[in-house]
């Protein structure tokens, strides 16, 4: 099944030429070492989600991209949880044991980065940011000074404020508790990421000051004003995306960062071809890759990693987790699809429910009010409605009934179901396993099938009908 990348992913890879210029020259410092007061929650701000992944994740992925030699994590509330999170990655940890500022951050990360490096320093909380804007804003230090990415806001509110000089100069940054009325009426603002030069960086935190600011805090910020005064000058990089500049402290705050990024998202997958027909109202939570002219309705939830083929229909208000959908599929309202592999040309639903370790093989059918896991269907075989198949293996061409179940569990142990090629499985039967349906055998309907069923022949479990001539029906008594 051809499938393909999404444009989202595709952007975020910088050319082969950037990375040449930029590989074993840039270090990264991620700022992670937050709390997240606002959020009132046991679980470490660097560690909240949005699209089904770790703020502090969304980060990584995007400094990756620019290929550094190392990435340097500053890690402080909720550590061992950060780091349990985020295991498996090469990353340096670096401890914040006291919450002294941005710049005290830095600073106990900066003796782990090579002094001939550039660094980039970049926050933890701040998930939007494009790869694209990471690599303008190194690609501007080249020339042994630092970089500042800035942006304009409407509402300047809670952002420090890039203050210049009468020839518009770079000057310095004043955080928003510490500016005057006249600064907060500045609308250029600082985002909140540097690139510089790592000696010199090292040698501007050397010389910061705790004792100028409303919160008692060693600013990163504050390295601006002597960059600017160092020859060559700080310069800005400027982002028309404010959204980058999205830096989570609150529930809200992070509620307004997953819709920016689902809607970048649904924008990148139409166009690489998928139709959404409402992209509000459609949440992807991990990867989805897409072949071409598919359809997906509303409140559609996509999780971990999803594949689809070409012309694969999926209705409203389903659910599709790490999965495979080939070709043609067609996936009816009210399904939840978790860890299967359906092949071309089946049909889902509506209100099937697809357990892990389940297969469906080309052109099988799964009808409403079925669930099925750790089954395998064969090719043409049809569970049209209200069934459970657990543990089984099911061959071609079998029909099975309404209200069928597998009683695959003893109270203790799985046991495997085996329904042989062409088998007819009557409504309302208990297949208790470990038992095998022979191939072309009947099942009757209402039967309780505990011994292997021979092939080709009618096997039932009826008790034969008695009617009571003598019985009448009961009366309601008088009161």
């Amino acid at each position: 099944m051809q499938a393909l990348l999404t444009p989202r992913i595709k952007r975020e890879i910088p050319s082969w030429r950037t990375i040449l210029q930029m590989k074993n020259k840039t270090e990264v410092i991620v700022l992670a070492a937050g709390k997240g007061r606002r959020m009132h929650s046991d679980t470490p701000k660097a560690l909240q989600k949005v699209g089904g992944r770790p703020l502090l994740q969304h980060v990584l992925d995007s400094v990756r991209a620019i290929k550094p030699v190392k990435i340097h994590v500053v890690y402080g509330f909720g550590g061992q949880q950060v780091r349990e999170a985020m295991s498996g990655q090469e990353l340096n940890w670096v401890e914040q044991e006291s919450q002294l500022g941005t710049g005290d951050a830095v600073a106990k990360a900066i003796p782990f980065v090579d002094d001939k490096s550039n660094v980039l320093v970049l926050y933890g909380d701040v998930p939007l940011i494009r790869s694209e804007t990471l690599i303008r804003l190194v690609e501007m230090t080249h020339s042994e000074r630092l970089a500042l990415l800035t942006a304009v806001a409407t509402d300047a509110s809670g952002y420090g404020r890039i203050v210049r000089d009468a020839n518009g100069r770079l000057e310095r940054i004043v955080e928003d508790l510490d500016a005057s009325e006249e600064e907060k009426m500045i609308r250029e603002i600082n985002v909140g990421l540097i690139a510089a030069p790592a000696s010199l960086l090292e040698s501007w935190l050397g010389r910061l000051d705790d004792n100028s600011n409303a919160q008692g805090e060693r600013y990163l910020t504050d390295v601006v004003e002597f960059a600017a005064a160092s020859s060559p000058p700080a310069v800005t990089c400027p982002t028309t995306d404010l959204d980058e500049a999205a830096g989570i402290n609150s529930r809200t705050e992070l509620a307004k960062a997953e819709r920016i990024f689902q809607r970048r998202q649904a924008i990148d997958l139409m166009a690489n071809g998928l139709t959404l027909h409402d992209p509000a109202r459609f949440d992807l939570r991990g990867t989805l890759f897409v072949g071409e002219n598919s359809v997906i309705d509303i409140n559609v939830i996509i999780e971990g990693e999803v594949r689809f083929g070409n012309r694969v229909k999926v209705g409203p208000n389903c659910v599709i987790r790490d999965s495979i959908i080939g070709d043609d599929v067609i996936i009816e309202a009210n399904c939840v699809i978790d860890g299967a592999r359906i092949e071309e040309g089946c049909n889902v639903g509506p209100f099937a429910r697809v357990r892990p370790d389940t297969e469906l093989a080309p052109r099988s059918k799964l009808g409403n009010f079925v669930e099925i896991k750790k089954t395998r269907l064969g090719p043409g075989t049809k569970v049209n409605h209200l069934a459970y198949l657990g543990d089984t293996t099911v061959g071609k061409e079998v029909n099975v009934g309404a209200g069928v179940i597998t009683c695959n569990y003893d109270g203790v142990n799985k046991h495997r179901t085996i329904i042989e090629d062409g088998a007819f499985i009557g409504s309302d039967s208990q297949l208790v396993a470990p038992v095998t349906v022979g191939k072309d055998a009947t099942i009757g309907a209402g039967s309780t099938i505990r011994n292997d069923a021979p092939p080709g022949k009618l096997t039932i479990t009826r008790a034969r009908a008695k009617t009571l001539q003598n019985w009448r029906r009961p009366k309601k008594r008088s009161t």
